[in-house]
């Protein structure tokens, strides 16, 4: 999620990917652009995690502490914190985090229940102190509970021993730190969350016009835990940048629940302004026929919504562009994984 205009801007990466340029918007913060005209189908952001972590200590027995992936019968110890587990000499060279290696014999042995929230901030202290500025500089509309601020430093720092202690060690920065977690982080397989720079760049928008792709299983990509974003139509040069953080088949109602209580915004898009006049003072529909009737002729982007919602309730992207430029009618879900090709309504407006 981007961050507002009066906030440091990293540099997540060095240049901007050749797609896309970083901006300022008063009303929206941080936001990527188009940097020129992008295809149906097109990559338009391929990002790194900053940091990946396990979500909780659960996670640890049955996925590779670098990569995440399902860890193979004859799995590699961590030669340091014997706990940890690698799926191959590679992810063992590159290893986990050094604060939280040093930390797991003690968190996992006798029968103490430690918040998961301790994974994170052992995994972000174990970052460059760049890296951790970096992550420090993302946005957040959420506040971690000052009541509980105390326990949870206390308990991080009888994990820390004296020399390891990071730079930017304190109270104030492990708050900070929380305080972007629930904003930021992205769930990878059920067992690992992570922190994507730019990512967090991308707006929020119902109609978005990219989708995010990256199975983090998937055996045919060796940087399996990098996040690619895939234009769903054609993009102008200098037009915003825009995926959905919510399903985009939700109703009005659930998908602003879900915005105000995980991000702290009101959405106000195109699509949001027409659907916000369908409901009563009470939350409801105020007449279903009306309703009905309201979609189908005040409500331009009804067949846009549904040329890209799978039955799954994932999103359609186009395959990317053939060799020759040509855009692909071939589409792919980015939650099933399906692949079928495009076959527009007879009243497709395109």
């Amino acid at each position: 999620m981007s961050t507002t205009s009066n906030q440091p801007i990293p540099n997540p990466t060095g240049p901007s990917p050749p797609l896309v340029r970083l901006v300022v918007k008063p009303d929206r913060g941080r936001s990527l652009v188009a940097a020129g005209p992008i295809k149906p189908g097109q990559v338009v952001l391929v990002d790194s995690p900053l940091i990946l972590y396990p979500s909780s200590l659960a996670s640890l027995p049955l996925c590779c502490s670098r990569c995440f992936r399902v860890l193979p019968s004859q799995p590699f110890p961590c030669p340091s914190c014997h706990v940890a587990l690698f799926c191959s000499p590679k992810c063992l060279s590159l290893s986990h985090p050094h604060l939280l290696c040093h930390a797991l014999p003690s968190l996992v042995s006798g029968n103490d229940t430690w918040p998961d929230d301790l994974l994170f901030l052992l995994s972000a202290y174990s970052l460059p102190s760049n890296s951790l500025l970096q992550l420090l500089s993302l946005h957040s509309n959420s506040r971690y509970p000052d009541e509980q601020m105390p326990l949870i430093h206390s308990q991080l720092s009888s994990f820390i021993p004296p020399n390891l202690v990071p730079t930017h060690f304190s109270p104030e920065t492990t708050s900070s730190l929380l305080s972007k977690k629930k904003t930021n982080s992205v769930l990878r397989g059920g067992r690992a969350l992570g922190f994507y720079l730019w990512a967090s760049m991308i707006n929020h928008d119902c109609l978005p016009n990219v989708c995010r792709f990256g199975n983090i299983d998937d055996p045919t990509r060796e940087n399996n835990t990098d996040l690619i974003f895939r234009a769903l139509h054609e993009i102008k040069e200098g037009s915003e940048i825009c995926r959905s953080y919510v399903v985009r088949s939700d109703e009005y109602r659930e998908r602003h629940s879900w915005l105000i209580e995980y991000y702290g915004f009101r959405c106000k898009c195109d699509r949001c302004k027409i659907e916000s006049k369908w409901f009563g003072n009470e939350g409801e529909y105020a007449d279903e026929e009306e309703e009905l009737v309201e979609r189908e002729v005040n409500f331009p982007h009804w067949d846009l919504l549904m040329r890209y919602t799978c039955k799954c309730d994932g999103t359609l992207a186009p395959l990317p562009p053939y060799p020759d430029g040509s855009v692909s009618d071939i589409m792919e879900c980015n939650w099933c994984g399906i692949i079928r090709k495009y076959e527009p309504p007879d009243d497709d407006p395109f």
